[in-house]
């Protein structure tokens, strides 16, 4: 089955219908069809820290998404090691020309371990890592 990384952003845009990629994250999971969505506990990290400041409501809104990605069979959640960290931290260091995150180092990583080309992400650094940023063309 084809593999598709879901960024922290897809994961904002999909919860909050107010976010200025909703509509473009929703026709994307339309089109998506049948696929594996690999996400990882660092994007879940950044998408909970993200919504962090929004109100409980919204707080108790995203630990439940978090909590049905992690049983959903359509989704993955990668685990976070040590050696995942390592090397993320190793390519933040040696490419200090970019504003990669950590996050983005790392989820880079894992896409060109699966050879995953597609990103649900809006982000253009997806696209100056070679990856193709879903929401950007939706």
């Amino acid at each position: 089955m084809r593999e598709i990384f879901a960024d922290a952003g897809y994961w904002v845009a999909i919860q909050n219908p107010d976010d200025q990629f909703h509509g473009s994250a929703m026709a994307a999971a339309e089109r998506l069809g049948p696929c594996q969505i690999i996400t990882t506990e660092m994007v879940l990290v950044e998408f909970l820290n993200f919504v962090g400041g929004a109100g409980e409501h919204n707080r108790r809104l995203a630990s439940a998404t978090v909590m049905k990605l992690r049983d959903s069979p359509s989704v993955e959640v990668v685990a976070q090691t040590s050696s995942q960290f390592n090397a993320a931290v190793s390519r933040y260091a040696n490419r200090p020309d970019q504003r990669w995150s950590l996050t983005d180092c790392s989820s880079f990583l894992l896409m060109e371990q699966r050879g995953i080309l597609g990103a649900l992400a809006y982000d253009r650094d997806f696209e100056q890592a070679g990856f193709i940023p879903l929401l950007r063309y939706s």
